[in-house]
């Protein structure tokens, strides 16, 4: 039965939404929305930390305390760059988490495969627990798995652009397939895009664009949240099996037929 509670590599969390902080009109407006969310799990481009100054950016809006910080990869365009980002983040006393995104197109940012596997191998072998960000390739998917990466990512449509969930067929062969769980990462744009990934099977969502870019980014987040927890207690409940026909709610009884 799915459980409410999500866990990653041998760590639990009570919310199966995640948040990327870009986008953002302030830090405050980002601040709150992750309170608004009950998210736990927080992404942060790498690319966005000055990690020689650490009080005054935007790791010092995020209360790592309350939240597992996961750095990302964003901008890197190879292997070598995502590893060494890496590095860096773990250097500057981030933990050995690290969502890999290396995405060398800078019209579409689909993820690059062949490159986000040598980075993947790289760093699970340094230790790292490794969230990949991949297209929805359940054969790559699979690999990533087999040489250790504790989730994968797949994209549901390109990053920002609030489509929705455009490659259901192979993620859910992904989910199928899987024994790590399934974080639908990108192209989610509305309440019902999250819940269609959770019923499809997925273990999380990540959203970004759709909470900080809507008019009013705190209550999005909250709505994003409550509605995350609704499916999944639905889910939990036993969803009911479709049927071909119809099936009367109050069925006949005697006098009817009297």
């Amino acid at each position: 039965m799915f459980q409410n509670k999500l866990e990653i590599a041998g760590r639990t969390f009570r919310s199966r939404l995640m948040i990327g902080t870009g986008k953002f009109p302030s830090n405050t407006v980002m601040k709150n929305a992750l309170e608004a969310s009950g998210a736990e799990i927080i992404t942060v481009a790498l690319r966005r930390v000055d990690i020689h100054n650490p009080e005054d950016n935007i790791l010092s809006h995020i209360d790592t305390d309350k939240y597992l910080l996961l750095p990302n990869t964003s901008g890197a365009r190879d292997a070598e760059e995502a590893v060494r980002l890496s590095r860096l983040a773990r250097a500057a006393g981030c933990e050995p988490w690290v969502k890999l995104e290396v995405t060398p197109d800078p019209n579409y940012l689909l993820p690059d495969p062949v490159e986000t596997y040598k980075a993947a191998e790289i760093l699970v072998k340094d230790g790292f627990n490794v969230l990949p960000y991949i297209n929805a390739d359940p054969v790559l998917a699979k690999r990533l798995e087999d040489i250790g990466t504790v989730t994968v990512m797949p994209l549901g449509a390109p990053i920002g652009s609030n489509k929705g969930l455009k490659t259901v067929e192979n993620i859910k062969i992904i989910i199928e397939q899987s024994q790590i769980p399934v974080v639908v990462d990108a192209g989610i744009g509305k309440i019902s895009h999250a819940c269609e990934a959770f019923e499809l099977g997925a273990d999380a969502v990540l959203v970004n664009t759709a909470i900080a870019t809507a008019e009013d980014p705190v209550n999005m987040a909250k709505a994003f949240g409550l509605a995350v927890e609704a499916v999944c207690t639905a889910i939990s409940a036993g969803q009911p099996a479709e049927q071909d026909k119809a099936s009367a709610s109050s069925p006949l009884t005697g006098f009817l037929r009297d």
